[in-house]
């Protein structure tokens, strides 16, 4: 299997977050998570003063683009390209072209792995997040996308939950 790169995306304008939603549902839909890996709409902070208060919002750095990690393949290529909203992969005629890593370095997006020696099995705590100190068993581990998928109780039942590397601790 071919590595994962970043890609570019051009989308209707104001459409990158309906964008972002549909790939990320096609991608549940047709078990691709493993192919596409992570669908992003970069954003900035800004301050703008409005009536006299400084504000900090966020924009998107590209309007019109949504980035995508993921594995080039015919399947990718034409649910992408087949996503309402989108109008095409940036790149000559109908080859999309991936970024560079100079490309990708002003957009904050490292190549940060993260070594763990976890096993599915494993008893784990959550160290950060919305799971914080939340105790879970590893039921799968995603070394691509750097994320383990523990099960935890929530309401009285085991619950499949996804969590990054860096907020988990083996027990």
């Amino acid at each position: 299997m071919s590595e994962a790169k970043w890609y570019v995306v051009h989308t209707y304008s104001g459409y990158e977050n309906k964008v972002k939603a549909n790939i990320e549902k096609t991608i549940e839909n047709r078990h691709l998570e493993d192919q596409i890996l992570e669908v992003r709409v970069p954003m900035q902070d800004v301050v703008e003063m409005k009536n006299g208060t400084q504000k900090v919002v966020q924009k998107k750095l590209f309007p019109g683009y949504v980035l995508l990690n993921m594995v080039m393949n015919d399947d990718t290529w034409y649910v992408v390209r087949n996503t309402r909203g989108v109008t095409g992969f940036v790149g000559p005629g109908s080859k999309p072209v991936p970024l560079t890593e100079e490309e990708m370095l002003p957009l904050g997006i490292q190549k940060e792995s993260v070594q763990v020696d976890l096993e599915e099995g494993d008893s784990v705590i959550v160290t950060g997040g919305a799971w914080k100190d939340t105790a879970g068993i590893v039921q799968s581990i995603n070394v691509q996308k750097q994320t383990a998928t523990i099960n935890v109780e929530l309401f009285g039942r085991e619950t499949p939950v996804e969590i990054s590397f860096a907020e988990i601790k083996k027990m």
